[in-house]
């Protein structure tokens, strides 16, 4: 039987509300820093793409608007649910790099991070980007995109997900994004009590002298030094953990 025009644009429409929710806050896909109707056209065009895959799981076109209502409205918060999660793994970056700033004295330095849309430690901003282009440089974007499509297996359409477990899954998500950040920030850490401790014992030695404004370029020069060897095991961290998220979500 061929679908009839109202039944088109509802399968259409339910399927633009979850998608397009998704890419909203997918990261890669909606940085703010992407004009809003370039980030629209591709919502758009991966709604026609996908859309013949998801159509035949779809409910049918209801009779009551309430009903009608009330199924966009549940596609539309699954889909902010699934991009606020995937979202909030991009937070670890700016954790990392606030923390890696006040070690290594540069947290004062500001710059406008375009992934966060706000001003960011200078170092939150460069792992912000690292991340991003490693995010499509390793293909991690695909995983992202089949996720969206295999999560009408996991939540089904039409349905309101559960209030309870999605907190439970932003809460386990936040938890995660703080632990990588201390973790990729680590090097910097140990790096830091070291650095102030010897600060310390130095200026009880000399106290008529300035240790502190005498250490500052040697403690910028060394926490930058540290952060150059590790970067890429941290990208590796960061990448490794956002592709177990999709591929847990496939």
């Amino acid at each position: 039987m061929i679908p009839q025009a109202p039944e088109l644009v509802f399968a259409g429409g339910l399927v633009f509300a979850r998608i397009g929710a998704i890419l909203m806050l997918m990261p890669g896909f909606g940085e703010p820093s992407i004009p809003m109707r370039i980030r629209l056209s591709f919502a758009l065009l991966v709604c026609v793409v996908i859309g013949p895959l998801i159509a035949p799981r779809l409910p049918a076109l209801p009779d009551q608007p309430l009903m009608l209502a009330g199924l966009v409205m549940g596609e539309v918060v699954t889909g902010l649910m699934i991009g606020a999660v995937a979202r909030i793994f991009m937070s670890a970056a700016a954790v990392a790099g606030q923390v890696i700033g006040m070690q290594s004295g540069l947290a004062m330095a500001q710059s406008f991070d375009p992934s966060q849309g706000q001003q960011g430690a200078l170092v939150a901003t460069f792992l912000n980007l690292t991340f991003l282009l490693l995010l499509f440089a390793t293909n991690t974007h695909h995983l992202l995109l089949a996720m969206m499509v295999n999560s009408y297996d996991v939540f089904d359409p039409g349905q309101m997900p559960s209030m309870a477990d999605g907190a439970q899954w932003a809460l386990n998500a936040f938890i995660d994004a703080f632990n990588i950040g201390v973790q990729l920030a680590a090097p910097l850490i140990v790096f830091g009590l070291v650095f102030y401790l010897a600060l310390g014992v130095l200026s009880r030695l000399m106290p008529q002298a300035q240790i502190f404004f005498i250490a500052m370029p040697s403690n910028i020069i060394v926490g930058l030094f540290i952060l150059a060897i590790s970067l890429g095991a941290m990208s590796a961290v960061w990448l490794e953990r956002m592709q177990r998220f999709a591929t847990d979500m496939n």
